[in-house]
């Protein structure tokens, strides 16, 4: 698949701002899907315990639950079920916290780190293949660019 379109004629720039909008939103929809559609196919997980382990993996010493809530900016409530079912399948440690008897650490174990690599490694060649059709330098310049974006106030 090649990029080949021709560009639309000038239009206001909110215009422009909008169509590439809507084209983010059409194009992370559809890879996320296949992306869910793969891990459970593939490995029999969801794209939300995959997230939980990928932010376990890269916090190696653990996480408080409330920590591991705020950097997948979602509830607790929408981690303790998917980190009660890795615990009982044996890929997620929970420990008290010192200190604190309600709060809880989680970690990966090995057995959680080595699924977690595979399924990275797979997520990784997915990714790659969805967006094939962009070459690394322009997949650069448009990661750079939409993160100029994320530096914004408000």
């Amino acid at each position: 698949m090649t990029l080949t379109r021709e560009k639309p004629a000038v239009e206001p720039a909110s215009k422009a701002r909008l169509r590439l909008w809507l084209r983010l939103l059409r194009v992370t929809r559809e890879v996320e899907g296949a992306l869910r559609e793969k891990l459970r196919v593939e490995h029999g997980t969801t794209l939300p315990r995959f997230d939980v382990m990928s932010a376990l993996s890269r916090n190696p010493d653990g996480l408080k639950m409330s920590e591991l809530s705020g950097v997948l900016r979602v509830s607790n409530g929408n981690v303790t079920g998917i980190i009660e079912r890795l615990v009982e399948e044996g890929h997620v440690t929970r420990s008290a916290v010192d200190g604190d008897r309600r709060a809880f650490s989680v970690r990966l174990t090995d057995k959680g780190r080595a699924e977690f690599a595979r399924q990275a490694a797979e997520h990784e060649a997915w990714i790659d293949a969805a967006l094939s059709a962009i070459s690394a330098e322009d997949a650069g310049e448009i990661t750079w660019r939409l993160g100029a974006l994320t530096k914004r106030e408000g």
